[in-house]
């Protein structure tokens, strides 16, 4: 089990594959790194060298952002709207969509399940 910036990559999956498990690392970016380190897209995580993991390792943690510090800086960039009172942060406040989406129906994703109103019915 090869283990890449604190996540445990699956061994019986391609490399490309694989890297997506990583928090940050999409099909593009896991084919870019592939490509950097020279890595045959079609070999699998278990039959990488130890030599291999060394440098898919040490591609990710110098060129991009990823698990808890990418996380860290998308909450910081919340916070960051929250604490100005712009709009998208008043949105995140309430926990309503953020992008211009419609609200009186739909919506459900980020507001919860629907909550009965008592004294509706008539």
């Amino acid at each position: 089990m090869a283990r890449i910036a604190g996540v445990n990559i699956p061994t019986n999956k391609r490399v490309p594959i694989a890297l997506t498990y990583i928090h940050g690392i999409g099909r593009t970016k896991a084919l870019e790194i592939c490509e950097k380190v020279r890595i045959p897209l079609e070999s699998r995580v278990n039959q990488l060298s130890e030599d291999e993991v060394i440098r898919i390792r040490e591609a990710i943690d110098r060129d991009y952002l990823v698990e808890g510090d990418l996380r860290r800086e998308i909450s910081m960039n919340i916070k960051r709207l929250m604490d100005l009172g712009c709009y998208r942060g008043l949105r995140h406040r309430k926990g309503l969509p953020v992008r211009g989406q419609r609200t009186h129906t739909n919506a459900r994703t980020r507001k919860g399940p629907a909550r009965a109103i008592a004294g509706k019915k008539k």
